[in-house]
């Protein structure tokens, strides 16, 4: 009987072994003065956008990015709670990458929820190298009919979120920026020293008693 159990057991382990060696999203640690945050990003519903951010990563293009927006309420004064922070190449464009295709919200079921990460972009089908974090809730960049085909989230913070509140609170020069972005560049922008993916831990499988 005993022979027969462990016998049902390691079958039981081999079945599930491929489940259980299945790699987890991959996570980056972005290092900065004011501290690091750590982003999970959704190569399993957003997989275009997570492989896009990447290559950025990978061919440690994100090195010496900024955080340069820090978008708020009007009037908003103190300590961050809400807004957007962005972050990226814009002040390198050498570093940027082909456009990439849109991962609608329609289509990951995402959304633009506390900690989202999400592609900065022009047009659909515009995103490459800035991104941007949410602090709040922010509905209104979800994807909503042909209207209005939102923005790309494609991931999370999983650790950090002091430090984008920190970034987010910074000055601003309210003479810099064009159109929506008038008013909210950082005067002080924060760079981003290192962005590397961090090792994932591998899976075990149970041991047999």
């Amino acid at each position: 009987m005993k022979i027969l159990r462990r016998t049902l057991l390691a079958a039981v382990v081999l079945a599930a072994a491929p489940a259980l060696a299945q790699p987890a999203n991959p996570r980056v640690a972005l290092t900065t003065p004011e501290g690091v945050i750590v982003l999970e990003l959704y190569a399993d519903k957003a997989p275009v956008t997570a492989a896009n951010y990447l290559k950025y990563v990978d061919r440690k293009l994100y090195d010496g990015a900024t955080f340069y927006r820090a978008s708020r309420p009007p009037g908003a004064s103190g300590p961050a709670d809400y807004g957007v922070l962005q972050g990226g190449l814009q002040n390198d464009p050498k570093k940027v990458l082909p456009p990439i295709a849109h991962e609608s919200t329609a289509k990951t079921g995402l959304k633009h929820v506390d900690g989202t990460i999400s592609m900065g972009r022009h047009a659909p089908g515009s995103a490459q190298a800035d991104w941007f974090i949410c602090v709040g809730d922010q509905p209104y960049l979800d994807a909503e009919g042909a209207k209005n085909p939102g923005f790309a989230a494609f991931g999370r913070v999983v650790e950090g979120m002091d430090v984008v509140k920190k970034i987010l609170s910074g000055d601003r020069d309210p003479k810099k920026g064009e159109g929506a972005m008038k008013g909210e560049m950082l005067v002080k922008p924060v760079r981003i020293t290192t962005a590397r993916r961090l090792a994932a831990t591998p899976a075990t499988a149970p041991s047999l008693p």
